[in-house]
Order: C-alpha cells, then sequence, then structure tokens
C-alpha cells in the first residue's frame, strides 16, 4: 500500500492518505473537510507550494485574471475538469493580478496559461483557453505521461 501526501484543499494542511483510499473521498485530520474537493482550489502564495509543489498527484494549475475574457469563459471548462479528473490530479486557479510574483516566478506572459506540474516540476505547458474536448485531450496526454 503506497502512502502519498496531500494538502488538504481548505485548510492546506498536509495529509497522509494510502493511494487507494484517494476515490474514497477522504477527509482532512485538522479540519475535517474533504481533502480533495473535485472543485479548483484557490491558490496564492500562502498556499501554493503545499497545493503545487508538495503534492503526490499531478497539479493543473490555471493563470487567469479578472479581467481576461477568455479566462472567465474557460473557467467553467477548468471546473467540469476538476470534477471528472480528480482524485488522477487536483486542479488549481492562481489570479496572477493578485499574485504577480508567482507569475512572474513561472514567466506567464499569456493569460490563460496552463502547467501541469508533477513532483513539483513543470511538465507540460498550454497557453490559451481550449474547448472543453481539446483540454480533455491534453489532459489525457500530460497526465497519462507525468
Amino acid at each position: 500500500m503506497t502512502t502519498i501526501t496531500l494538502a488538504c484543499a481548505h485548510c492546506s494542511t498536509f495529509n497522509r492518505i494510502p493511494r487507494e483510499r484517494l476515490a474514497d473521498k477522504p477527509s482532512c485530520g485538522r479540519c475535517k473537510l474533504p481533502v480533495l474537493s473535485a472543485k479548483p482550489v484557490i491558490a496564492n502564495s500562502g498556499n501554493f507550494n503545499n497545493l503545487v509543489l508538495k503534492s503526490s498527484i499531478p497539479v493543473v494549475v490555471d493563470f487567469w485574471a479578472t479581467w481576461c475574457a477568455p479566462c472567465v469563459q474557460f473557467a467553467p471548462t477548468f471546473e467540469q475538469a476538476a470534477a471528472r479528473w480528480e482524485p488522477r490530479a487536483r486542479f488549481v486557479k492562481l489570479e496572477t493580478e493578485a499574485e504577480q510574483a508567482l507569475a512572474q516566478r513561472y514567466a506567464i506572459r499569456s493569460i490563460p496559461t496552463l502547467m501541469l506540474f508533477r513532483d513539483g516540476k513543470e511538465i507540460a505547458r498550454q497557453s490559451g483557453a481550449l474547448p472543453a474536448q481539446a483540454f480533455d485531450q491534453w489532459l489525457g496526454q500530460v497526465i497519462g505521461s507525468a
């Protein structure tokens, strides 16, 4: 039985979970809420490392901004993908205007930009919003190879 470490979607506390139990919707040992939420988690400078860089499962990050029309139009597609793909991957949204240092750290030049992280490293990047089918296809390629 392989145990993985995941930060809670609600309080960012690390939880050790048997990989085989991820689909059982495990609760956080601290806040008692689900560790995985089946919807995008809002990231900021305070929780980014725990949610993204220290995750034992792949993490898809949507770098976006409130003023960006394609970002706003893509949001429902990203949310629906989170519901379909968790627990195989976690989905995180990072608002680039509020978190400019993180956006700069990852050289975000256009938004939306989607990045897949695995074991703290960037594995794949996609600039621009994708239709739902194309996004699912991209996820299948990058998560399947991560």
